[in-house]
């Protein structure tokens, strides 16, 4: 795609899952890519696997939900590769529960992660961007942010205020030539999806439900996402910002 070979990309959750998908087709298209992710192995072996295919990239361990250590590795990654031209907010968590079954500790830890970490991140890059003129962000957030998750109440929230903050951000930052967007993907075959319904018969049973509800007859893969993303943080996408897209193989269908 136009636009995108030698700009820097940074990823957060990189070390797996969508955003080690991300990652390596961001690598693929000929940039040169930051990972964040607070497991270091994984993030050093997305890293190698970058390397190893003639692409070039960093890895810093990272907990987005502490803005020094952001700020401190932000500043890391480009003393190594350069300015970040391309953010791609993916690390998030959750766990499924009925909401009058959670405490505060847990609300707590979950806007931490995917809320307050999105923003810790935006806030150490965009600042940058809009000084030089350029920047992408993608927020993949969660179609439970645009209709609503069983079990995931919190989350939901979370994913819904960070689909209004990246509209508010992308009104802010037009002028200065930063886009801001928002993938939204529906049910993924992941590790996090995995920890989250479990593995046993019941795990079984709420994933095959989840397959019977998608319109093209299976769900998400981490391959399914990083071409739109790639889209976005190129040349091709520049005259589209404020938007959220669902990636969901018909799960949802927004007018």
């Amino acid at each position: 795609m136009r636009g995108l070979v030698g700009r820097t990309a940074l990823v957060t959750g990189g070390g797996s899952g969508i955003g080690r998908a991300i990652a390596l087709r961001l690598a693929q298209e000929g940039m040169p890519v930051a990972i964040l992710d607070i497991n270091a192995d994984a993030a050093a072996q997305v890293a190698a696997e970058i390397a190893e295919a003639g692409g070039k990239a960093v890895h810093e361990r990272c907990d987005i939900t502490d803005h020094a250590g952001v700020q401190a590795a932000v500043a890391a990654v480009e003393a190594k590769q350069g300015p970040v031209s391309v953010l791609v907010n993916n690390a998030g968590w959750d766990m499924t529960i009925p909401f009058v079954k959670t405490t505060p500790d847990f609300w707590k830890k979950v806007i931490d992660l995917n809320f307050y970490g999105p923003l810790n991140v935006t806030h150490a890059c965009v600042k940058g961007m809009a000084e030089r003129g350029f920047g992408r962000v993608v927020f993949i957030a969660s179609d439970a942010g645009r209709v609503g998750s069983s079990g995931e109440a919190v989350y939901s929230g979370c994913k819904g205020g960070t689909i209004a903050f990246a509209k508010t951000l992308a009104r802010e930052l037009a002028r200065k030539n930063v886009l801001v967007n928002t993938v939204c993907p529906g049910p993924t075959n992941t590790p996090a999806m995995t920890a989250l319904v479990g593995n046993d018969d019941n795990g079984k049973k709420i994933m095959d439900a989840m397959v019977r509800a998608v319109p093209v007859g299976r769900i998400g893969e981490p391959d399914d996402y990083p071409g739109l993303v790639a889209f976005l943080a190129s040349d091709d996408g520049a005259f589209l910002t404020g938007q959220t897209i669902s990636v969901s193989g018909g799960l949802t269908m927004h007018g």
